[in-house]
């Protein structure tokens, strides 16, 4: 609820007069009323049946658009033309998918602000699958924080999937696989960051080991791993702490340290830790809580 009065207003306003459609997973902090009341329609799905794939799908089918634009709530938009911005490259057939570019919030840390400086640079480009060479694994990089695919593509791939996480990624590699190609649109800009912690970057990286163990098969697609692109993006860090702030580079190095054990943590338990141990460390708490994990769907081989 707390972000809604700066993420819908910007949507709202567009020229597009676009579908803003509200998925809330059972919150009773007012999200559906006062996100109707600016404007939107809402649309819940119970929290046992939640899951980042599951949900982004469901909301898909409700929405039925040409393009589909999802986006979280603590992404701003810069203005109300961001939406014509980040959907030019598919209106214009030049690409099926298109992300913002993210940039930090003022009280950003300096972790943080690299972060988005690192993957989301000043210049747009577009990637195909003759990209894999230079981009490796990242060649299918794009964020549901603020992401457009045009519909028809999803339905070849038959959607976003049942995921514990990185939901954008998988039908991202899908796409890029069948010769679609990812548009990442610098002039199309949103406000997101976070200020995590050493704790929660392990736990968020523990997610993200295990989905991309999980998914491995469909995630790689070059030499340049996910391992490979962590390495480079910790020595650039590292040395942008170094020359611009060098009394944060403790904390910098400790923050990418516990982000390191806690993917590896996680591809090491995928389909080997008991379930206690998922609920204790991973961050989604719902997914380990659903009907679906419970029937077993967890243990299906990923296509």
């Amino acid at each position: 609820k707390k972000h809604l009065e700066r993420c819908l207003p910007p949507l709202l306003q567009s020229p597009l007069k676009p579908k803003v459609l509200v998925f809330n997973s059972t919150s009773n902090d007012g999200t559906v009323e006062l996100a109707e009341k600016l404007g939107a329609k809402t649309f819940v799905i119970p929290r046992n049946e939640m899951n980042h794939g599951i949900a982004r799908e469901r909301t898909r089918q409700q929405l039925k658009t040409d393009i589909l634009v999802m986006m979280t709530p603590d992404a701003y938009p810069q203005d109300k033309h961001m939406l014509e911005k980040l959907i030019k490259p598919i209106l214009d057939g030049k690409a099926s998918v298109a992300y913002a570019r993210q940039i930090p919030r003022p009280d950003a840390n300096p972790v943080s602000a690299f972060g988005r400086m690192y993957n989301y640079p000043s210049e747009s480009h577009i990637r195909s699958l003759k990209d894999v060479p230079k981009y490796g694994n990242f060649n299918a990089f794009c964020s549901d924080s603020c992401c457009a695919y045009l519909n028809s593509a999803l339905d070849e791939v038959g959607g976003f999937r049942w995921v514990l996480a990185g939901e954008d990624a998988i039908a991202a590699a899908m796409l890029i696989k069948k010769g679609h190609k990812i548009a990442y649109v610098a002039e199309a800009v949103v406000e997101h960051s976070h200020n995590y912690g050493p704790v929660k970057e392990f736990t968020r990286h523990f997610d993200t080991g295990m989905y991309r163990k999980q998914w491995e098969k469909v995630l790689n697609l070059g030499q340049i791993t996910d391992q490979k692109r962590g390495v480079g993006y910790a020595k650039a860090l590292l040395l942008h702490i170094l020359k611009t702030q060098p009394t944060y580079l403790p904390v910098a190095f400790w923050q990418l340290t516990m982000g390191w054990l806690g993917y590896q943590f996680g591809r090491l338990c995928y389909h080997r830790a008991p379930e206690w141990l998922y609920k204790k460390i991973s961050q989604t708490d719902f997914f380990w809580n659903s009907v679906d994990y419970h029937s077993g769907r967890w243990f299906e081989s990923a296509k």
